[in-house]
């Protein structure tokens, strides 16, 4: 397709705006780590909030939304909105410990919270396992994205698309450092946003589709557009629903959803000015994630059933495109390219938005783990702070030219969102205890880590997998596989838990200095410390501690009555969508309530003000 003058104007200018910003910040940011990493610690909530629902706004998500409706009906996307809890979970609980512990990455926690050899290698592994490894695995799914779109929609060749979007933003990225994504990142919401409610406005309203309410009762649809999975459909409704609610939020490690906060959520909380920014971020982030902006995609990937009902129409209406990157992710691309002039402009400069948010964020902070958690730890300890944001540069670089050659090899966005979400099941409950349960050592975390990744593997890309899950007819009888296909996530983290707790208490607990430190840094509390406390020699700190109020309780609570407020928000507006206006009023009255208790809850607990 062809682009006109008015698009390329919009794109350029675009591209223009970020690259001068990046400029603009480099010398400040590159005056120290703490600048180059962490802004000097002094961002408003609000900034961080647009930046973490910029980053999460990638090139994939739309694409991993239309695979899963295409594939599961909006009721699929329960995988990730399950995640929700573990996100309002940091927010009244986590959020305030993350800002107390002023580490300069979640890792840098390890010897905080641990210490010890085994600490400092748990440091040193995970800042390659996840600021390598994992971090090129989320980009790449990120650039194939990017790649899919630029087949579809430009014309371009993998190769195109990856040096051009690539290119700009990692210069704005290694230039700028978090200063510079945090502020393109507010730039980029808004014209992110503007693109997808823009995009499904007018594609829902072709006169091939006729409206909305002729796209919900279309045929191709109507089996598709409820929110909750057929209860008489037991497979769907354990996989697609109850597991990722009952087991997945609290269980497993996804960028940006980690269970207790951590990645780049965590470094947005470190860069926050104080505790109360660091909540009231992570609760604005939540609330536009989860509750409005996941609806201008449902959309558009119901609209796409409708001119592109299978892969073989889209393999008919674009046959250019490589048939390893042919999956249901590619409607969303192909939907795209019936946009007019003007609009088309303004939703490209809109992906490219979401791309570069989300890629700079994931460069930044990766970057992040190599200079401070593995370069400074076992390289160069007296490193100057010059040369730490040079590497801090340099591996910003090579973390892009990593993810760019895994993408041109990768096929479909909800592959290796599967394959992560599986790597990291099991891991997610210490993430939540460590916290709050003194008796968690470093082994805790290297042995679930470990358990995690073997059990994965074993399970997925082993004859193990085909012996235990697979299934198939035989003579119009089902055989083979011990277990359904939905049980394999609960059981890698049932095998790892066990794993965990068992090497947890065959193992030394902590020093009782470490401990000791860890709690007078972040005081967080509770019966699990209650051993340690007594250690204590401060007398005054230990009656200050045991009369005080816990926190958790009314923080949990207040986690969910933030669930029913975000999800009721949701499902208001999907059946404003729909056209059932008796059920959104009912929701809307929900939100009032919830709004008003949550409110109350806040003020009780004497949160001050965001100042």
């Amino acid at each position: 397709m062809k682009l006109a003058p008015l698009d390329w104007i919009l794109i350029i200018s675009f591209f223009s705006l970020i690259l001068a910003i990046g400029i603009i910040v480099s010398k400040k940011s590159g005056q120290s780590t703490s600048e180059y990493f962490l802004s000097n610690r002094n961002m408003p909530w609000w900034l961080l909030g647009f930046s973490m629902v910029a980053t999460t706004f990638s090139t994939d998500t739309p694409n991993l939304v239309t695979d899963i409706v295409r594939n599961n009906g909006v009721s699929g996307n329960w995988v990730w909105w399950a995640f929700l809890l573990t996100g309002l979970l940091t927010v009244f609980v986590y959020a305030k410990l993350w800002r107390r512990s002023d580490v300069n990455t979640d890792l840098e926690f390890y010897d905080l919270r641990y210490g010890g050899k085994p600490a400092h290698f748990l440091r040193g592994f995970r800042s390659v396992y996840l600021g390598v490894v994992f971090n090129i695995m989320a980009m790449a799914a990120v650039t194939l994205a990017a790649i899919k779109i630029g087949q579809v929609m430009l014309g371009l060749s993998p190769i195109q698309t990856v040096l051009i979007a690539g290119s700009i933003t990692v210069i704005f990225s290694a230039l700028g450092g978090f200063r510079g994504v945090v502020y393109t990142d507010f730039v980029l919401f808004f014209v992110a946003i503007a693109g997808a409610i823009g995009a499904a406005y007018y594609l829902i309203n072709l006169p091939e589709i006729g409206g909305l309410s002729n796209l919900i009762k279309h045929e191709n649809v109507v089996g598709k557009i409820s929110i909750f999975p057929d209860f008489s459909d037991t497979e769907a409704l354990i996989g697609i629903f109850i597991i990722p609610l009952a087991v997945q939020w609290w269980s497993a490690w996804y960028p940006g959803a980690e269970p207790g906060g951590g990645g780049y959520i965590a470094q947005r909380m470190l860069a926050a000015k104080n505790e109360n920014h660091a909540i009231g971020a992570t609760f604005f982030f939540n609330i536009m994630h989860y509750a409005l902006r996941p609806w201008p995609w449902i959309l558009v990937a119901l609209a796409s059933l409708v001119l592109y009902p299978d892969l073989a129409s889209i393999q008919t209406e674009f046959p250019n495109v490589e048939e390893s990157k042919l999956g249901h992710d590619l409607a969303y691309s192909a939907m795209l390219t019936k946009l007019p002039p003007g609009l088309m402009g303004l939703v490209l400069a809109s992906l490219g938005s979401a791309y570069m948010s989300t890629i700079s964020t994931h460069l930044n902070w990766g970057s992040s783990y190599i200079v401070y958690d593995f370069y400074k730890q076992h390289i160069d300890k007296s490193a100057s702070e010059r040369k730490l944001v040079n590497v801090g540069r340099i591996s910003t670089v090579v973390l892009m030219l990593f993810s760019a050659l895994l993408a041109l090899v990768l096929t479909n966005a909800l592959q290796l969102f599967e394959i992560i979400l599986m790597f990291g099941a099991g891991t997610g409950l210490i993430f939540i205890l460590r916290w709050f349960w003194w008796r968690i050592n470093s082994w805790s975390e290297i042995s679930a880590m470990f358990a995690s990744g073997v059990i994965s593997i074993l399970l997925n890309f082993t004859s193990l997998k085909t012996l235990l899950f697979d299934h198939k007819i035989d003579g119009g009888i089902l055989v083979g596989g011990v277990f359904p296909a939905w049980s394999k996530f609960p059981l890698v983290v049932l095998i790892t838990t066990i794993v965990w707790v068992v090497i947890t208490f065959l193992t030394k607990p902590e020093k009782d200095e470490t401990l000791r430190e860890f709690y007078k840094q972040t005081t967080p509390g509770g019966p699990g410390w209650k051993k340690v406390l007594n250690t204590f020699n401060d007398t005054e700190f230990i009656e200050k501690e045991t009369t005080k109020k816990w926190s958790v309780p009314s923080g949990i609570l207040a986690m969910v009555l933030g669930c029913i407020l975000v999800y009721s928000t949701m499902f208001a507006t999907g059946n404003i969508l729909y056209g059932n206006y008796n059920i959104a009023l009912g929701l809307i009255v929900l939100i009032i309530i919830s709004g008003i208790l949550l409110i109350i809850l806040w003020k009780k607990n004497k949160l001050s003000t965001l100042s």
